[in-house]
């Protein structure tokens, strides 16, 4: 397991105020049982900041017939919607909800060429909502494969995502498996499937990161 790149700062940070307060402590407070307690509680909290950062090594089959799972956590969605951005016609949403203990890392579900890519300004709502969709912070990635069939990845942020960082330019080619992008402390993934495909997933399932395939092309 390494440290993602997004993380070397805050981490930097975060130590050094640890040390700071941890040695301020040390020197002004005689009380032993304060300091030992203060150092408890923030030790903990930057190990939990290490954890959110992390990057779990992983190996995949890549296959062209299988949609892997962009993201870690929780199917929250699996619904017939109209997506209005790119396609403008009616798809198979399935939403993956990261809370904050899952790896933030998003992963290319499949390989194939960017054929659009578009970052969204926008709220924070919880990612759960309804209209995070639509009205939340994003970005929305549009791959087509070699068979000409064409998926959209959309990362939404949350309440307390409040950074995208998506690894995307129009006319890139990726290879299923490779990090698309990085949401800080979790949030939400959205893929949106042509009709007629394979749903191999289901609500409630809990899914990895290029490991758990949610859906095949027929």
């Amino acid at each position: 397991m390494k440290i993602h790149k997004q993380g070397h700062k805050v981490i930097l940070f975060i130590f050094i105020v640890y040390v700071v307060i941890v040695f301020s402590v040390f020197n002004y407070i005689n009380n032993l049982i304060i300091p030992l307690l203060l150092v408890i509680i923030f030790s903990f909290f930057l190990l939990l900041i290490i954890w959110f950062f992390r990057v779990p090594r992983r190996v995949m089959t890549n296959d062209e017939n299988l949609i892997y799972s962009p993201a870690d956590g929780k199917i929250v969605v699996i619904e017939e919607t109209r997506e209005q951005e790119y396609f403008r016609d009616k798809r198979i949403q399935i939403s993956v909800f990261m809370s904050p203990l899952n790896v933030h890392v998003n992963y290319y579900p499949i390989s194939g060429t960017v054929d659009y890519f578009k970052y969204h300004e926008g709220k924070y709502l919880v990612a759960w909502h309804p209209k995070s969709s639509a009205e939340n912070e994003r970005a929305a990635v549009v791959l087509r494969n070699k068979k000409n069939i064409s998926i959209m990845v959309r990362q939404i942020a949350g309440a307390v995502a409040r950074r995208i960082l998506t690894n995307a330019a129009e006319g890139d080619v990726v290879k299923q498996g490779e990090e698309m992008g990085f949401i800080s402390f979790g949030s939400r993934v959205d893929i949106l499937l042509p009709p007629g495909i394979k749903i191999l997933t289901s609500l409630n399932s809990k899914v990895r990161g290029k490991k758990t395939v949610i859906a095949r092309f027929e």
